[in-house]
């Protein structure tokens, strides 16, 4: 039976609450009378910086990571390797790499992988963008650091094939990380060592189909 709230006001919080991931009714009605029970300054800055990020972000021309300008603070970093692109699958990805600090190359957010049970295609992800940027910056290696899934496998196998007539070297992550796991959740020292490894798609393609 639906739960009846003494104020409309919140109801509508917890419903709004209750539309983010791994957030049920039941801890959406926590979390609202605990922004009730702090000063009102806690919820004004709360929901100011949420609109500021809804209105304010946007993704980079470049590799597609979330940037406040037209290019992200790491594709501005002159710095940073830009011989080397990172493909990954999400924001969440390039968070999780850069902080094991071992990698300094720019990155190419795809922004999901590929699987058809979901319908999701090849054209409604930045493959296209990827070749694109391989064929006119001087890529000299892309990285695929995608999840160990099928998803990822497939996604990783048609990188490949559309990169395969390019002069560039096509490397993955070392298999530090599990078949199996994502990337957001593996831990960053294993993460680390996976990029430092990282080993030749082409060996690993010709192993698998042997």
């Amino acid at each position: 039976m639906e739960q009846e709230y003494a104020s409309t006001l919140l109801e509508n919080a917890v419903n709004q609450l209750s539309r983010l991931p791994g957030i049920g009714r039941k801890t959406a009605l926590r979390l609202a009378l605990h922004i009730l029970r702090q000063e009102e300054r806690m919820g004004v800055d709360l929901g100011e910086s949420i609109v500021a990020l809804r209105k304010g972000i946007r993704y980079c021309v470049r590799c597609h990571n979330i940037s406040e300008e037209e290019r992200c603070p790491i594709c501005s970093n002159p710095m940073r390797d830009s011989s080397t692109v990172c493909v990954v699958e999400s924001v969440k990805d390039v968070l999780s790499i850069e902080n094991t600090g071992q990698f300094r190359g720019l990155y190419h957010v795809l922004g999901g992988l590929i699987s058809p049970m979901d319908g999701v295609g090849p054209s409604q992800l930045e493959i296209a963008s990827l070749v694109k940027r391989v064929e006119t910056e001087g890529v000299g290696e892309v990285i695929l650091a995608l999840s160990a899934t099928m998803e990822g496998e497939t996604t990783n196998f048609y990188i490949y094939r559309q990169l395969g007539t390019l002069p560039v070297k096509i490397t993955q992550l070392a298999r530090g990380v599990s078949v199996g796991n994502e990337i957001e959740y593996t831990d960053e020292i294993t993460l680390g060592r996976s990029i430092v490894n990282r080993t030749l798609f082409s060996e690993s393609f010709n192993r698998d189909v042997q």
